[in-house]
């Protein structure tokens, strides 16, 4: 079949980027056409917290992407419309995550035809930040679609409710929504020896060492994990944390906290995006990856890791716990945990991070993870478009 992707791909860096061009890697390897439809413009600069919205690697071999329309120019919307329409395709997949979007993808879905099937890719149903845009614009683009396919159980429940409480037709709310699983992020590259990963990024060959991977946001529940961290078993133990990622908050309010928590000697800050050559480094020299979020959906992080096969800590919000089968903290975890989902609190999160050092968590834990990647695939991602097509 031929499928067009509609959504952010290189040269725009991120993790919605990075699923795309895998999705159309998967879909080649299967025996389908595949061209990718991305931005000229993503994000007006005024819009955009961080410090460039442009990745530094080089463009995806064996890709074709198409850079056709501006987020907020309707005029590009409408050209690209036709061109994706001339070329006839059979599917196109948009691969949708905020609200801002939506008139843009709604629009060009629009215009399609109807011999196109349109399936909605929904990382992000309702944005980790609400703003008035969440209940004007997210409509206009689910009546245009065909299906949606959602990587949580949570955000499928967050399409649902936009079809029911936005949409009058019955029609329209009985849509189909294909549920998977978010597949593994296999691309970084491979594990290296901890020691090796270490000594890249100059860290102590013997300490033991949390990481916190991605963008920092408020949501995302750094501030809990610096508090948690000042508790006096992980201080006696000398846990430390490396922050992998670009502040999209002001980056004040942490450093003061770390100062104020006395934790700078323990606290490694490397305050940038992260290229993709780069990311094995992080999670090889990690003994455990924690998520302390007070909000999620699904996280690309999580996959990162299943991909080292890394413990993790994930805290019981949106879609996280699905995934990580686990135990509670002070028993002891059956067969297959990976690691651990607690509330998100800084007490919570100390008292897992200590059971997993004084009870040397990690061999099992890694094994665990390595029989539990099995499970996402990218064929069960494709093997789920397929059905609800």
């Amino acid at each position: 079949m031929n499928y067009i992707i509609v959504g952010p791909a290189w040269p725009f860096r991120g993790g919605i980027a990075a699923f795309s061009e895998r999705l159309a890697y998967q879909l080649i390897a299967e025996g389908h056409s595949v061209e990718l439809y991305t931005f000229t413009l993503q994000y007006p600069s005024l819009l955009f917290p961080g410090k460039t919205q442009y990745s530094s690697d080089p463009a995806p071999e064996g890709l074709v992407i198409r850079r056709r329309f501006s987020s907020i120019n309707p005029f590009s919307w409408l050209k690209a419309a036709r061109e994706i329409r001339r070329k006839q395709p059979d599917v196109v997949v948009f691969a949708y995550w905020m609200s801002f979007m939506a008139p843009c993808f709604g629009t060009i879905a629009a215009r399609l035809g109807k011999n196109v099937k349109r399936l909605g890719l929904i990382h992000n149903m309702m944005p980790h930040e609400p703003n008035l845009l969440d209940k004007l614009f997210p409509p206009y683009f689910v009546r245009r679609m065909d299906g949606f396919i959602t990587l949580s159980g949570a955000v499928a429940d967050d399409v649902r409710k936009v079809l029911s409480d936005s949409l009058k037709s019955d029609s329209l709310k009985s849509k189909k929504i294909a549920v998977t699983p978010h597949p593994l992020y296999d691309h970084y590259g491979e594990l290296l020896p901890k020691a090796d990963a270490r000594h890249a990024l100059g860290l102590d060959a013997e300490g033991r060492y949390v990481l916190f991977f991605g963008l920092v946001r408020a949501y995302k529940g750094l501030d809990l994990l610096l508090e948690a961290l000042a508790d006096p078993l992980l201080h006696v133990a000398d846990v430390r944390l490396v922050v992998a990622g670009e502040f999209y908050d002001d980056e004040q309010p942490y450093r003061d906290k770390i100062q104020a928590l006395g934790l700078s000697e323990r606290i490694v800050l490397h305050n940038r995006f992260i290229p993709n050559d780069q990311v094995n480094r992080y999670f090889s020299a990690a003994d455990i990856v924690c998520q302390p979020y007070r909000s999620a959906t699904q996280s690309g992080v999580t996959q990162i890791a299943y991909h080292f096969c890394k413990p993790m800590l994930v805290t019981d919000v949106g879609g996280l716990a699905e995934i990580i089968p686990h135990a509670p903290v002070g028993t002891e975890p059956p067969a297959g945990a990976v690691g651990y989902v607690v509330p998100p609190a800084p007490a919570a999160i100390a008292d897992a991070l200590v059971d997993f050092y004084a009870h040397y968590r990690e061999p099992s834990f890694t094994a665990a993870a390595a029989e539990e990647k099995k499970k996402y695939a990218w064929t069960n991602l494709t093997q789920a478009l397929y059905g609800l097509l």
